[in-house]
Parts: structure tokens; sequence; C-alpha cells
């Protein structure tokens, strides 16, 4: 169910507002340096949190909804969303001091700020409180497995990104990026950020098989539809990608080919499909 602007009130709306407009400050704030690590942009970083700790309320508010008697869940396809870019700007935060990468702040942070945005005009639909025990386990283990996805993806750009500098001939006269040589760009040793990038779909393609088997506990009856099949196929994608680096040793383009591919089949699986139902049919299901 998609609820009106006039249903929220200030105290709810605020914090996806201050959210939004840090996040356009740091997509907007110009680059002084290569790496972001020096006092002159503690002002982006700032920003940067600022907008992050003011999406995690805006996240809680609207998920879950306070009016009636006792709390219960709403949530759609927006704000999965928005749990997977916050998700993935903390693993950029973290990683940032070997990847600092102004362009991806840049590109992050706007699109944050669209996302956030979007999970506050399309807050989903309130589910029952008689909700089964697992069910809560059962979301969060979802949002994790695209956030940790949404994290390989981020470091496979890298990657790519990585592999192009060590590619690109030098302009005459021009110095060096610094680790730019010797199997290494970004300041980290390449072998180590495509490490990173299948340790991430590891993890994502766990919390995905705990989602997988959680839904099967509680969901009664089972039920094959749209979600569950793209979320099959998607489990399958990655199971591949895994198996295939560990027997073959599949590495750069064949590797990122497969995290792209079960990638957009998860999306499809949960934000695909409510946006489906909660934007085009207008019609109300169960997560």
């Amino acid at each position: 169910m998609i609820l009106s602007l006039a249903s929220f009130t200030s105290f709810t709306s605020w914090p996806t507002g201050l959210a939004v407009l840090a996040y356009v400050v740091a997509s907007a704030w110009p680059a002084r340096t290569a790496s972001e690590n020096t006092h002159q942009d503690r002002p982006v970083w700032a920003a940067l949190c600022l907008g992050w700790l003011a999406q995690a309320l805006a996240i809680l508010l609207d998920t879950v909804a306070f009016d009636g008697p006792t709390l219960h869940a709403r949530f759609g396809f927006a704000p999965a969303l928005s749990v997977t870019t916050w998700l993935v700007l903390a693993v950029y935060a973290i990683e940032n001091r070997r990847l600092g990468l102004p362009s991806v702040r840049r590109a992050l942070a706007l699109l944050a700020a669209i996302t956030v945005a979007l999970a506050w005009l399309f807050p989903g639909q309130t589910h029952p409180q008689n909700v089964p025990p697992l069910a809560p386990l059962h979301w969060l283990t979802g949002f994790a497995s695209y956030g940790l996805i949404g994290a390989a993806l981020l470091h496979a750009a890298l990657l790519r990104h990585a592999e192009k500098q060590l590619r690109a001939k030098p302009v005459s006269g021009q110095i060096p990026h610094p680790g730019s040589s010797g199997g290494q760009a970004l300041g980290m040793p390449l072998l180590r950020l495509e490490s990173l990038t299948l340790r991430f779909v590891g993890a994502g393609f766990v919390m995905l098989s705990l989602t997988l088997v959680l839904g099967a506990l509680f969901a009664k009856p089972w039920r094959w539809d749209h979600k569950t099949i793209f979320s099959v196929l998607s489990w399958l994608v990655f199971a591949v990608l895994l198996i295939g680096r560990a027997r073959f040793g599949w590495r750069g383009r064949q590797a990122v080919r497969w995290l792209v591919a079960g990638s957009a089949l998860l999306l499809l699986a949960y934000v695909g499909s409510r946006f489906v139902l909660e934007v085009v049919l207008h019609r109300a299901t169960s997560a």
C-alpha cells in the first residue's frame, strides 16, 4: 500500500529530509585530492556520517508503524533499497581508507539520497501483527543479503576500475598514481580486492540461504510466486559462481558477469516484484 504524503507527520519526515540534504552535500562536495583522508575533506565525511545516521532513523520510522496500540512492521520495495544503500555506504566508509575514490563517494551518496526519498514516498504496506515468530528474522536476513551483495557489486566495480587503471598507458609527463604498479591499484593489491569481492558474495549467499530456509519454514502454504522463483534462481547463480571460483578458479570478468546476473535476479525477486505490486498494480500482498 502506498501512503500519501499527507499521512506523514513532521516527526517522521524530518530524518528523511536531513538525510537527503546531507547526502546531496556529500555528493556535490568537490574532491580536493585523490584520497579523502585529509583534514580538508572532514566536512564531506561529516555530511556522510550525518546522512547515514539520519537514514538509519528514517528507515526505522518508515518500516515500524507507530500508529495503533502496538508496533507492527511496514515495508516494501523502497525500504529494501534504502537498507541496501545504507549497508553499502557503511562498507564503503570502512574500506575508504584504502580505496578512497571521490567518484564512488558521489555516486553512492546520490544513490542513497534517492533511495531515502523513495522509502519516504513509498513506505510499503503494513503487515499483520500476528506474523509467525520467524518472520522478522526472515526479513532481516533478506535485507542483509541485499546489503552484502550490494557491497560485492561495489567491490566488483572498484576491481574493474583498478584493472583499467593498471592497463592504461601513463600519459607523458604524468606521475603514476601511488600503488598503481606491481599488481596493485587503489591502494590495495588486486588479488586482495578480488578476494574481498568474493567474500561478500559468500556472506550474501549464506544470508540468502537462511532467508529461503526461514521463508520455507514460516510460509504456510509454500508458494512458487515471482519472488520465490527469482530468489531461487539468484541462489543458484551465486552457488555456481562460488563453486566455479573454488573448483575452476573463476576470476575477473567471468566472475563479475555471474555476480551481476545473480544480483539482477535478486533485485527482481523482492524489489522488482514488490514494485510491480505496490506501484503498478496497487495491490496489497503479504511479504
